[in-house]
């Protein structure tokens, strides 16, 4: 979770330019073939307020304000592991003024929840690709291992010994977990919290002794010394945990990370679709935008609808991998 402190300055940039004033009675954009946004436009987080979620939306939904001459609101309604948030954009009129935050989430859900009671791919339309975000894996101080090969060694001489905490059962922090587990034959006893933050804590205190979580949430812990990175679960580097090798550099095969995007109700106008695209890709490429995901450890997911559906069937079928894996390792 960001502190306070970096929640509230990211947050101020993404506003600083708007003023809702602007808003009410302009005309949508120039040249636009459309008469959209027609009225505020619902940006749905299905997530509590605070973290990186609410910044991402916040900064695109200030340009899209700008630039298409209604306002586009964040609005938070977390539960049920994102499907409460993604119900209400499915059952919202298609016409492109409810949209959803799409995250890993979505993907993982697909397979591991057989409770969902709608089909994601057909009900949701992918409209844009936003940023993918590393995970990583932060241990104890107090764990004598500094390396990921280290701690793959010191986990198989302690079986069972080890708690991973993580975000909640069937998250990303936690699959992420159980795939490492599968790849490198070691076994650590995984402990679900109710988000990060409390996870967290209990990592640093020692209560937990390791943990998969978004670099977004760690990065402030691990510069101020207070737990221990190990390995990033991208194929490479991260930019702003530059020093930490990829966790694929001791162990092959391995790969994870979030991913988000937006989509709309099925059955949205490809008009709408198109301009809404666009105008996020041009977001995305707003050098001021850029930097400000680069300070949660982001990259843009930049395409067209088209590309990002692709990314959204592949990160479906690599989460479905995982959820099979984990569970014929458990077994």
């Amino acid at each position: 979770m960001l502190s306070k402190r970096s929640f509230l300055g990211l947050a101020a940039a993404a506003a600083a330019a708007f003023d809702g004033t602007r808003m009410n009675g302009v005309p949508a954009q120039a040249g636009s073939p459309l008469p959209y946004p027609a009225r505020p436009v619902r940006w749905i987080v299905p997530y509590t307020p605070g973290g990186a979620t609410d910044v991402m939306s916040r900064l695109v939904c200030q340009r899209l304000s700008e630039r298409l001459g209604n306002a586009f609101v964040v609005e938070n309604k977390p539960g049920a592991g994102s499907n409460i948030g993604t119900e209400a954009v499915i059952n919202s009129p298609a016409d492109g003024h409810t949209l959803l935050l799409i995250s890993t989430a979505n993907a993982i859900n697909a397979s591991f929840d057989k409770t969902i009671q709608y089909d994601f791919a057909k009900q949701i339309a992918p409209v844009a690709g936003l940023a993918r975000i590393p995970l990583v894996l932060v241990v104890n101080n107090d764990l004598p291992v500094h390396t990921v090969a280290e701690f793959i060694a010191y986990a198989k001489s302690h079986p069972s010994v080890l708690s991973a905490a993580s975000s909640g059962i069937g998250t990303s922090l936690h699959l992420s977990g159980e795939l490492f587990k599968a790849l490198t034959g070691t076994d650590f006893v995984h402990v679900p919290y109710r988000g990060s933050a409390p996870a967290l804590t209990d990592l640093m205190s020692g209560q937990v002794q390791l943990m998969f979580d978004n670099v977004t949430s760690s990065i402030e812990l691990i510069r101020g010394g207070r737990i221990r990175a190990l390995g990033v679960t991208t194929g490479t580097r991260c930019e702003i945990l530059p020093d930490v090798p990829p966790i694929r550099d001791t162990v092959a095969d391995y790969e994870t990370s979030s991913f988000y995007g937006v989509g709309a109700p099925a059955g949205t106008p490809a008009e709408i679709v198109a301009l809404l695209n666009r105008e996020i890709g041009g977001a995305l490429a707003d050098a001021a935008i850029h930097r400000q995901l680069a300070n949660l450890g982001a990259s843009p997911l930049a395409g067209g609808a088209d590309e990002f559906a692709a990314t959204l069937r592949e990160e479906t079928g690599r989460w479905r991998r995982i959820v099979e894996l984990s569970a014929n390792a458990a077994h």
